[in-house]
């Protein structure tokens, strides 16, 4: 098993870009009224709940309204 040091590296970065794909999800969630399937409730429980990159991905690829 590898040390945590050995992946630290690796895990710091990718941390950073999931929180910064997290808020950004969230921001696109709270300032747009529209989506194509669900609400903003049900969006905002799938991005928190599948925040390691599988719920943004899930929003921007079936929840945003094309504007």
């Amino acid at each position: 098993m590898p040390d945590i040091k050995e992946v630290l590296p690796f895990l710091i970065p990718l941390a950073i870009v999931e929180m910064i794909l997290l808020a950004y999800t969230l921001y696109h969630i709270l300032t747009h009224k529209t989506y194509k399937r669900g609400n903003r409730i049900l969006w905002i429980v799938i991005a928190v709940a599948g925040m390691q990159f599988i719920g943004p991905i899930l929003y921007f690829l079936l929840g945003r309204e094309e504007s």
